[in-house]
């Protein structure tokens, strides 16, 4: 990438993925979603509690990423952190948003019952202009419900997005659970 508060120098290089590796990362997810959807709903939200942490302690790193790919203030780029940071809280009380429901005798001879299930290999695509909150928008609820995650971050700016995956695996989360 190329920041113009550096005077336009480059700042980033990013290899381009060939197809094989994209291949390669949905493969990835679907082999540890085979063990990741059985991973208790306790363990899952520890390792929220663990990365939500990390992020806090990395937060100046974070935000110093941001400032140097994108361009964005200090303060901008870490509010920028803090925003994503707020789904990574909200994330840790996956607990109780999944539990199922029930409903006894919804008609004579008949109740109901709701199980909260986690879908499998899900994706997204992030733009540059909040290169931490978006990324954590996505992969920290879909991981914490069970489910595998590929994250294709900006070209423009991916460091922040690299440095949140290196955190979460950091914080626990298995090889393959997010690619």
């Amino acid at each position: 990438g190329i920041n113009a508060e550096y005077g336009n120098e480059l700042v980033t290089r990013v290899p381009k993925s060939t197809p094989e590796e994209m291949q390669a990362a949905v493969d990835s997810a679907k082999a540890a979603f085979k063990t990741w959807k059985n991973t208790s709903v306790m363990t899952r939200q520890g390792i929220m509690f663990k990365f939500q942490h990390l992020i806090k302690e990395n937060m100046a790193e974070l935000g110093a990423n941001i400032t140097l790919e994108q361009g964005k203030t200090l303060a901008d780029a870490e509010g920028d952190v803090i925003r994503g940071l707020q789904i990574v809280e909200h994330a840790c009380s996956v607990t109780s948003l999944q539990m199922g429901e029930t409903m006894a005798g919804v008609t004579k001879d008949m109740d109901t019952y709701s199980f909260r299930e986690p879908l499998g290999v899900c994706a997204g695509i992030t733009p540059f202009n909040f290169p931490a909150m978006i990324p954590l928008w996505m992969f920290p609820l879909a991981n914490v419900c069970g489910n595998t995650y590929v994250l294709k971050p900006s070209e423009r700016d991916p460091g922040a997005a690299m440095m949140l995956a290196q955190l979460a695996m950091d914080a626990g989360l298995p090889k393959g659970v997010l690619n």
